[in-house]
């Protein structure tokens, strides 16, 4: 039988391109990997659109899936990558083997209308609103440094300040219907990042080590775990390989 295929959707504003790395070392492992770039960002920058929503993002994942046949395969997504997951596995549910949240948004089991601006604070939504109706002129969320997303290395600084696009303002503040319980009840493992640790994701680190539903890792990185370390990254994905 052939081996499992990766998805690796990546996370606010980045791109295909961040998972690099980590797919070399999942396909020198014998695995097909897929890492498309969301609809409206890195090299579907020009697809940048008021009409791009998470909804959105959903679909371009569901319908990767689908057109290449990758039932079976191992679902991974990136911090905001979280929310289009769970969006999938909402429609797709136990099609896919595993599903793996990086650092990522996890939205509440019991959540049946979701949007990223729920994961936040109120304090959060609220500036983030700001940014969107100011800098981002109502239409986009501008990129924030490459050092926010736990990067010390001159040169990944440098690649990833280089590649950030603007994610669609829909992307943030449209909502998805998760009718089915997300990823509720389906084999999934949390990848949370220790080096540093990442504030906006300390709800997570806090609530999912002692949940049942999940198993629970974590990687001496920081967000950008891809990025910065990449071999260490992929050896926890192939783990998934091993728990249904």
């Amino acid at each position: 039988m052939s081996k499992p295929a990766f998805v690796l959707v990546h996370g606010a504003w980045h791109g295909g391109w961040c998972w690099a790395d980590v797919a070399g070392v999942l396909q020198a492992a014998g695995h097909r990997v897929f890492a498309p770039s969301l609809t409206g960002l890195a090299d579907r920058a020009h697809l940048f659109g008021a009409q791009v929503t998470l909804a959105t993002h959903v679909e371009d994942v569901v319908r990767l899936i689908e057109f290449e046949r990758l039932d079976g395969c191992v679902l991974v997504g990136h911090s905001y990558g979280g929310n289009v997951i769970t969006g999938v596995a909402d429609r797709l549910r136990d099609r896919i083997r595993h599903y793996v949240y990086l650092d990522a948004v996890v939205p509440d089991d019991t959540a049946r209308h979701w949007r990223w601006a729920d994961f936040n604070t109120a304090a959060d939504r609220q500036q983030r609103l700001a940014a969107i109706a100011g800098p981002g002129a109502g239409i986009a969320f501008l990129p924030p440094p490459p050092e926010v997303f736990g990067l010390t290395d001159p040169a990944h600084i440098e690649a990833v300040r280089g590649r950030l696009t603007p994610m669609p303002a829909g992307t943030y503040t449209t909502a998805i219907e998760l009718t089915q319980g997300g990823s509720s009840g389906l084999p999934r493992t949390y990848i949370g990042v220790t080096n540093p640790p990442f504030a906006s994701m300390a709800p997570m680190y806090a609530r999912l080590p002692a949940d049942p539903s999940w198993r629970y890792r974590s990687i001496a990185a920081g967000h950008d775990a891809m990025v910065s370390a990449p071999l260490a990254l992929a050896t926890l994905l192939l783990e998934s390989l091993e728990t249904r």
